[in-house]
């Protein structure tokens, strides 16, 4: 499938677009490319756009104080990632974000968003749509760090994401999960 269907499978899973609505929405997207470990935005960094994965797999990520790495997000085919905070705030990035696999994506310019959001209803919709589908995947995954323990959180990411235990490194699902990697080891004898 091409990027563009990719693309417009996933927006019409909400929306329908004419074709010289789609064509025009995708010439704001740019195509990029990025290896596995490299860094796509760091803290302190100005933001300037989203990416739409296409394929491989990207991860939103804090170390805190004790060195300790807190995985906010995995985006995987079809995800949106960025620091959304920095981009639609115009503030400095408080998270990282890197590349855990080698990754293609393409990237929205906020200004770009901005400007075909005025443009055409039809993706301005997807888009609102898109963000409340993600703040209400949040607030489900801080409702399970706070109510389930690690085995149930863990049985719950593997039923809804059954693709990442083969795309990420265990290492990287531990501090997803927020627990050791020896945990995870222990609890589930994942090698």
């Amino acid at each position: 499938m091409s990027d563009r269907e990719i693309l417009r499978n996933h927006i019409e899973q909400t929306v329908q677009l004419s074709d010289e609505q789609f064509d025009y929405f995708f010439s704001f997207l740019k195509p990029v490319s990025f290896k596995r470990k490299q860094s796509v935005i760091n803290i302190g960094d100005r933001v300037v756009c989203e990416y739409f994965v296409l394929n491989g797999c990207l991860k939103t990520f804090f170390v805190n104080d004790e060195q300790k790495m807190h995985i906010l997000q995995f985006a995987t085919k079809t995800w949106w990632a960025s620091d959304y905070d920095a981009l639609h705030n115009n503030k400095k990035a408080t998270v990282n974000l890197d590349c855990v696999i080698d990754t293609n994506a393409l990237c929205l310019f906020s200004e770009d968003r901005e400007k075909v959001c005025k443009e055409i209803h039809e993706i301005e919709t997807f888009l609102r749509w898109r963000s409340n589908k993600g703040y209400i995947g949040l607030q489900k995954r801080i409702l399970s760090l706070l109510n389930n323990d690690a085995r149930s959180r863990y049985e719950q990411l593997m039923q809804q994401y059954p693709d990442l235990y083969n795309l990420v490194p265990k290492h990287l699902i531990a501090a997803y999960l927020g627990v050791s990697r020896e945990t995870l080891s222990r609890l589930y004898q994942v090698k």
